[in-house]
């Protein structure tokens, strides 16, 4: 199983941060895979190896209707050879995420909110006698998933003064943190939630962290809660996709570059400093907001 990764590192440039006096780069992460892309393919990476060293051919996991981490699982599936179903939070729907997930090949079942709270019965209920299934958490949130994500930053070949990345589970967070203290970098990461009362993920994070971590929660930035957006944050994206050609979406690299400009605006960042964004991928997530635009 070939999982070799890499990912270009790009200038952008705007007048903001020339005024400022600073550099930004970001870390072009959805071009990994046109669909298993960003942060789903390094989180994926060492589940998929863990689940073929278990001789487990059916990967079982989790998400909302719109979830980007079911089409990377259901295309990843499709890629390496594995039979897919994916547990889908609500009532039946079709929308084009869906529709992707099953042209790869993944069965779908729909469940009620209550029921999904409790996952690990949901996979018990329907896979208990199914000796070759495997479980994936929501999101591959795991140790598994945040060990992929660390090798992020063996990829750099530049130092940084800051590391900006969006935060769902905690997972990708944890593996970049993880990834700077294992190459004793002095830089400083800095988590945008995309979640309402986003302090709770430090917690998320920390379970994940192998050691004792400094880092910055950046929780002002989730524009209503996941999967929200509000004509200012669309604006950006529309003039941000527009300006550098990068597509990005308004679930999480929208908001974490919004939040970007927003303390550059703000003064926050010293002078000369070297910032580097992690577009994380996802950019399917537009499908499922395209009358936001």
């Amino acid at each position: 199983m070939s999982l070799e990764i890499y990912s270009p590192v790009q200038q952008i440039n705007n007048k903001l941060f020339d005024d400022k006096g600073l550099q930004v780069f970001i870390k072009r992460d959805d071009l990994i895979h046109p669909v298993i892309s960003g942060n789903k393919w390094r989180k994926l990476k060492y589940v998929l190896q863990q689940a073929q060293a278990q001789n487990k051919t059916h990967l079982v996991t989790f998400g909302g209707a719109y979830s980007n981490h079911l089409l990377a699982t259901a295309a990843a599936a499709a890629k390496f050879g594995f039979k897919a179903t994916g547990i889908v939070r609500g009532e039946e729907m079709q929308n084009d995420t869906l529709f992707l997930c099953k042209l790869h090949g993944m069965q779908l079942i729909f469940t009620d909110r209550e029921s999904y709270r409790d996952k690990q019965a949901l996979f018990n209920k329907f896979f208990a006698d199914d000796e070759r299934a495997f479980f994936i958490d929501e999101g591959g949130a795991s140790p598994e998933g945040a060990k992929g994500v660390s090798e992020l930053v063996d990829e750099l070949t530049d130092s940084y003064h800051h590391i900006f990345c969006a935060c769902g589970t905690g997972t990708t967070a944890a593996g970049i943190i993880h990834g700077i203290t294992t190459h004793s970098l002095s830089t400083q990461f800095n988590a945008i939630p995309v979640l309402k009362n986003g302090a709770f993920m430090k917690a998320e994070i920390d379970r994940f962290l192998t050691a004792p971590a400094d880092y910055v929660l950046h929780t002002d930035y989730h524009f209503g809660g996941y999967g929200k957006t509000t004509p200012q944050l669309i604006q950006f994206i529309k003039q941000f996709v527009a300006d550098t050609g990068i597509l990005i979406e308004p679930i999480y690299t929208g908001k974490m570059l919004y939040a970007l400009y927003d303390l550059a605006a703000k003064d926050h960042f010293a002078p000369g400093s070297k910032i580097l964004a992690i577009h994380s991928g996802g950019i399917w997530g537009l499908l499922g907001m395209k009358e936001k635009f």
